[in-house]
């Protein structure tokens, strides 16, 4: 019984090798997405046309043949600039030559798209700031403690110069970061383009992420900046009350003394509604809160 089925397996699959062979050696048609790639560009040159990243090629052969070809690696479907510059229109049939993967006995039916046009031009180079592409959010009490800060700052960027004169930034790839709730160190990469490339294609990201708390100081004096010698001027009242909020690695050294509270002299004798508004210097990465009184009066007596 054991020798029936034995043989049963083997007459099917040799029936099933036979049916695959036969069916294989018959012609079929396949379409295969390829990427573009223009090689023998001069020295110092390069594209400065938007190209399509991909073409689709409708071939036709064996169905062995075929089945060979859509199982390897994708390749890449060279177009030859023949060291030419300016502008330049190949049909892309002419360049079959030039793709020595695509095997003789596969016949080439459709090429899509079948012409490029484009321009080959001198690489020039523009200097431009990094700009991080980036999304985040924070966990409840927390916040930027600072401006988001990235190093280098710039890059030099090379390329057609048709192309990066309109550029105004170097921006980095997208990146992300939810729910934040301490510093953040990260390498992240510039976003690449055909035909451009950049002096340094990286940068490191710093986000200084801290628990956001709030902080008073009271009795800041207010000084009177500009005053002529024969005047003199009281402010009422002469101390005020201010509230911020910032990284809380921030307000714990802090002083009253870093807060410099002033009123110009110029601005009491163009005021006219009695009062004037102060000016407040306090260190950066800081925000205001409230400002107690907001206006102040003032007395001015001549001596």
């Amino acid at each position: 019984m054991n020798k029936k089925i034995n043989i049963i397996i083997i007459s099917l699959i040799f029936s099933s090798v036979l049916w695959v062979s036969i069916s294989l050696s018959n012609e079929y048609y396949t379409s295969i997405k390829v990427k573009l790639k223009i090689i023998d560009l001069p020295y110092g040159y390069s594209t400065g046309s938007i190209l399509p990243n991909n073409i689709i090629i409708k071939m036709k052969g064996k169905g062995w043949k075929l089945a060979a070809e859509s199982l390897s690696a994708e390749p890449d479907f060279y177009v030859s600039a023949k060291y030419d510059s300016g502008k330049i229109n190949l049909n892309l049939y002419n360049s079959l030559s030039e793709n020595r993967w695509l095997a003789n006995d596969l016949e080439v039916v459709n090429i899509n798209p079948d012409t490029l046009s484009f321009r080959v031009e001198k690489i020039a180079s523009k200097k431009l700031k990094i700009t991080p592409n980036l999304n985040i959010t924070f966990k409840n009490g927390y916040g930027l403690a600072q401006p988001v800060y990235i190093y280098p700052e710039s890059t030099v960027v090379y390329g057609p110069w048709s192309v990066i004169r309109n550029l105004s930034s170097a921006q980095t790839e997208f990146v992300s970061y939810l729910n934040a709730d301490s510093k953040i160190k990260d390498k992240i990469y510039l976003t690449p383009a055909e035909g451009i490339s950049y002096d340094i294609n990286f940068a490191v990201l710093f986000l200084n992420v801290q628990k956001i708390v709030d902080m008073n100081f009271d009795g800041l004096p207010v000084r009177i900046n500009n005053i002529p010698s024969d005047r003199n001027v009281i402010i009422l009242p002469n101390k005020i009350s201010i509230g911020i909020k910032g990284g809380i690695e921030f307000l714990g050294k802090l002083d009253p003394d870093q807060f410099k509270v002033s009123v110009n002299y110029r601005n009491i004798v163009l005021d006219t509604l009695g009062s004037v508004a102060p000016d407040i210097q306090m260190p950066p990465n800081l925000s205001m809160t409230y400002i107690k009184p907001e206006r102040l009066r003032y007395i001015i007596k001549k001596y």
